[in-house]
């Protein structure tokens, strides 16, 4: 980290820490304008652990039963973050009975007592914003049975918290944070008696950061699709809150939430869950569609490539292709080495997905979880199709750099179903090759057929080639074809090693064959995702070989082989899929 960086980030603390302590000046609201409803919505089972004590934030476990929540060492600052942001308390009010309001009631009271006067790591905007949203979502469950000195104590903190909001909102990282910290100052100042002159600043912040951050075809820098899906949350609540309020959307928040819906449905597959790449997940459960429904956007076709991915679609078979070049700048801080990476999902059941985000299992699985041997697919000699530097001393991620600086595509009908090409140019700096994927789907939706590519597209390439070739003693360049598992698909490779038998819950068999060239396996790997301890262990196809040539040709396809056991095993049948 250089010296000015340094300077830049104590200066900022500073200032955080200042306004914090400031903030204890400012007078007290004597209420809400209106009763708030809770907008968001927590899971049952987390709370039940929460109330028996079981703090799990960040991939850390802490049983803390006698514990008082804000007396716990915090493992890591990951675990600080999450409960410092209030996310949890979702969960307790989902619960909602007795024992989960005193616990809650608890560690509120118990946030002012031990951080209320401006100390400690909560003092963020991002996180603040996020706190303020769930004190105020859950405000009638939280004072619920509280005396009066107690409601004093809480809307006190709630006046000190907005304002350091207004004060403090543009030191938020551009992004999902400062939409959390708008979000949050909106939502206190349209529901605080006294602060709309805070909410209508809030208002024309939140409008400009959607004209900044929410491009034309509705996508983020981060291309990060459940970061997307947050931000359109957040200005749905929003919205929502104005609604409530008589009082109309700003039209360029109005016109982001009608350019992120489309782009939402086409990065989710047939069971309604989001595609996992560039650091997202599947979503929390529901919010997808509860945030579709509140938006009001009726359904109409996203572009072509909707932030950057293509998706295939045909009967209940999804499949959503990475087609574009990395994040670049600050977005890429959590960016990952996925071009040409795709997930496939057969109706309700995740087939072929990407290991996912490591974050919550620490720094090294986090760098695992963003290179390319951790997508499902082409790998050359173990090198990823970009790079990530080094880490910076007190960052937890590294940028992506020597990226692939074009990705061509194109789509096309075929004479069976519907066919897209794409390529990168990321191996050609060292290996002077450019890998083209092909993707064929039937219409039918029961094969996939796909051809991957290795070829040096000029004559500089080719003199690189030869200079990889001679480094190798000419025995090639190793390659790798992945295809990462879900957890629960059963896969056992066919005697004679030609195909490999994929066996999903719902009772569907699905092949891989490959035209024989090459090495096929069955080898151990991870499925990474957040609220859980430690990896989901699973299995990954992978088909090895060597690039031999300035042009080397790979096909192979997955089948739906059977499917009559559907109608009896899989308790989804008579749910809704989403094309």
């Amino acid at each position: 980290m250089s010296k000015s960086d340094t300077m830049t980030s104590r200066w900022m603390r500073f200032q955080n820490r200042f306004y914090a302590r400031l903030s204890q000046r400012q007078k007290a609201v004597t209420g809400f304008v209106a009763q708030p409803d809770p907008r968001t919505v927590g899971s049952f089972a987390r709370g039940r652990q929460l109330v028996a004590g079981n703090l799990l934030f960040a991939g850390y476990l802490v049983e803390a039963e006698d514990t008082g929540l804000w007396d716990v060492a915090a493992p890591s600052a990951g675990f600080d973050d999450e409960r410092h942001g209030f996310a949890w308390l979702d969960d307790l009010a989902a619960v909602g009975d007795m024992r989960a309001r005193e616990k809650a009631q608890r560690w509120v009271w118990g946030w002012i007592e031990a951080h209320g006067r401006g100390q400690g790591p909560g003092w963020v905007p991002d996180l603040t914003g996020r706190r303020v949203m769930r004190w105020i979502n859950h405000a009638i469950f939280l004072l619920r049975g509280a005396d009066e000195k107690q409601s004093r104590l809480f809307f006190r903190s709630l006046a000190q918290q907005t304002w350091f909001l207004s004060k403090r909102w543009q030191a938020a990282t551009p992004g999902l944070p400062r939409f959390e910290t708008l979000a949050g100052l909106v939502q206190a100042g349209l529901a605080l008696e006294g602060l709309e002159q805070i909410a209508d600043l809030a208002l024309r912040a939140l409008a400009g950061e959607c004209d900044r951050q929410v491009d034309a075809q509705g996508g983020i820098p981060t291309r990060n699709p459940e970061e997307l899906l947050e931000v359109f949350t957040l200005l749905s609540w929003t919205s929502a809150a104005l609604s409530d309020l008589g009082r109309g959307t700003p039209v360029a928040q109005a016109n982001a939430i009608k350019r992120i819906a489309p782009t939402l449905r086409s990065l989710r597959h047939a069971d309604g869950a989001l595609a996992r790449f560039h650091g997202g997940g599947r979503g929390v459960e529901g919010r997808l569609e509860q945030a579709l429904a509140q938006s009001g956007v009726k359904h109409k076709a996203a572009t072509e490539l909707p932030m950057g991915y293509a998706r295939l679609s045909a009967a209940r078979t999804t499949i959503i292709v990475d087609a574009s070049v990395p994040p670049s700048g600050a977005a890429s801080f959590n960016a990952h080495a996925s071009t040409l990476a795709f997930e496939l999902t057969s109706g309700r059941r995740p087939l072929i997905v990407n290991c996912g985000s490591g974050a919550s299992f620490g720094l090294d699985w986090r760098r695992a979880g963003r290179a390319t041997p951790s997508h499902s697919t082409l790998c050359l000699d173990g090198f990823s199709s970009a790079r990530l530097t080094n880490p910076l001393p007190g960052r937890e991620s590294q940028a992506l750099v020597d990226a692939p600086q074009e990705v061509p595509v194109d789509f096309e009908d075929a004479f069976e179903g519907i066919r897209f090409m794409a390529g990168h140019d990321g191996y050609a700096k060292v290996f002077g090759l450019t890998h083209a994927r092909t993707f064929e789907l039937r219409f039918d939706g029961r094969e996939l057929m796909v051809e991957d590519i290795l070829l040096t597209a000029t004559d500089k390439a080719k003199r690189q080639f030869d200079k990889a070739m001679d480094a190798s003693g000419l025995k090639g360049i190793g390659y790798d074809i992945r295809f990462h598992l879900h957890p629960d698909v059963d896969a056992a490779l066919d005697l004679g090693g030609a195909a490999v038998s994929m066996a999903l819950k719902s009772g569907e068999i699905w092949v891989f064959r490959h035209d024989g060239i090459g090495k096929l396996s069955v080898e151990p790997s991870v499925y990474l995702e957040k609220g859980r301890l430690k990896p989901r262990a699973t299995k990954q196809i992978v088909l090895s070989g060597r690039a031999m040539e300035y042009a080397t040709r790979i096909r192979w396809t997955l089948s739906k082989a059977q499917d009559t056991a559907y109608a009896v095993r899989d308790t989804h049948r008579d749910e809704p899929e989403f094309d």
